[in-house]
């Protein structure tokens, strides 16, 4: 497939239709490296923790973020200073 290089604001680009990125399953970020003569385009790896803090949001806008085994002490803390 060719495609022709634009002129896209003050930059140059490259338009990927729908079906490839989609095939490619390619959203959001993406990874580019050169090797050789070409440039290769890749999913960029999730982050650690992406999403969490709207997890964590969403359980407590439920009204599930309960502690599963309760609070408890342990025995040898009732010496200790805090």
């Amino acid at each position: 497939m060719r495609a022709t290089i634009r002129k896209m604001g003050n930059s140059q680009g490259i338009l990927i239709p729908k079906p490839i990125l989609a095939q490619l399953g390619l959203e959001g970020e993406v990874e580019m490296e050169i090797k050789g003569d070409a440039l290769v385009v890749r999913r960029a790896p999730k982050r650690a923790r992406d999403g969490w803090a709207e997890a964590s949001k969403a359980i407590a806008d439920a009204g599930d973020d309960v502690l599963v085994m309760g609070e408890f002490g342990n025995a040898d803390d009732t010496e200790s200073t805090w």
